[in-house]
């Protein structure tokens, strides 16, 4: 993500302190300058980091400048970062075998200051723009959550993460109850304004950073609990606090608005894939319809173990 709220981050990669302060002196105002004199430090400053740009020299010992963007490009954590060559080297060749492996410029030396400048300041604005747009695709229009599509990507990852240790990974399915009737009661704008305060709830019930929450789809959410053993009191709580906000529904037979959820916990198995979850949890969240809404079911590993766990009295 671009440091926006401070200075933009460079690193500078150098086998040769001159060049190096000679770079850090084009960017000694309105920057955040770290440097590193060989390709091993280079790796560990940008996982380190996060620099928004990486400036490289080619020619360093042991490991060249080539390898250094390679290893870059092919680790998720810091493919995105933009990284300009600065390199003797003017073979045309050259400037495409950077390009070719990752690169997003070139500068030979001798450059000019004004030139480099310019250029890394293209990059990073690039770098910005591109990632507003990411955020705008992965976020949802009406509650600012993360929507269906971010959610399918996290839970893949989270799948595949709970395999390697490996650890158990939980997926709930969240349905607003009696929606229907709450929007043509109140009204589609009074709708619009109760989803938000549902996705600010389930927002404010995760206390993890790795807690994700989404809007699934119209009046449904979804929320991923990784290495989360009791699910049941996650909810719990997130229902107690629903029943206090008491956001009022006529329609309904709790005169408040109410939830329904379906939940899914198990290790994930080479044999299976991260759908199993959202099959297991959409089934619990049917049956806790069928049940008299408000309540939450509980899948563990294949078999419905719980019923009305989270069911509150009202």
């Amino acid at each position: 993500m671009l440091n926006i709220a401070n200075n933009p981050r460079v690193l500078i990669v150098d086998d040769d302190p001159y060049n190096i302060r000679l770079l850090a002196n084009i960017f000694n105002e309105g920057y955040d300058i770290s440097f590193a004199t060989n390709g091993k430090k280079a790796l560990e400053l940008a996982l380190q980091e996060k620099p928004d740009l990486i400036l490289l020299d080619v020619v360093m010992p042991e490991m060249d400048g080539y390898e250094v963007c390679k290893q870059l490009k092919n680790n998720p954590n810091t493919l995105e970062i933009p990284i300009i060559f600065v390199t003797a080297h003017s073979d045309v060749t050259e400037e495409i075998r950077g390009l070719e492996i990752g690169a997003s410029d070139f500068i030979s030396k001798p450059f000019s200051p004004a030139i480099v400048k310019i250029r890394v300041k293209n990059q990073i604005d690039l770098k910005k723009l591109q990632e507003n747009l990411t955020q705008l695709a992965i976020t949802d229009g009406l509650t600012c959550i993360s929507n269906r599509r971010s959610f399918d990507r996290q839970l893949l990852m989270e799948w595949n993460r709970a395999l390697r240790v490996p650890q158990s990974l939980t997926v709930v399915l969240l349905d607003v109850d009696n929606f229907k009737k709450y929007n043509d009661y109140y009204g589609h704008p009074a709708g619009d304004e109760c989803l938000k305060q549902i996705a600010e709830l389930l927002t404010n019930s995760c206390n993890r950073n790795i807690d994700f929450v989404a809007r699934y789809g119209g009046e449904e959410f979804a929320m991923i609990l990784p290495e989360t053993t009791s699910p049941l009191v996650v909810m719990k709580n997130l229902f107690q606090t629903l029943e206090v906000l008491a956001i009022p529904h006529a329609m309904s037979e709790f005169g408040q608005v109410t939830i329904s959820a379906g939940i899914s916990i198990r290790v994930p198995q080479h044999d299976e894939d991260p759908s199993v979850l959202i099959r297991e949890a959409d089934e619990a969240l049917y049956t806790a319809k069928n049940q008299g809404r408000n309540q939450a079911v509980l899948f563990q590993n294949g078999n419905q173990v719980s019923f009305n766990a989270v069911k509150t009295d009202s």
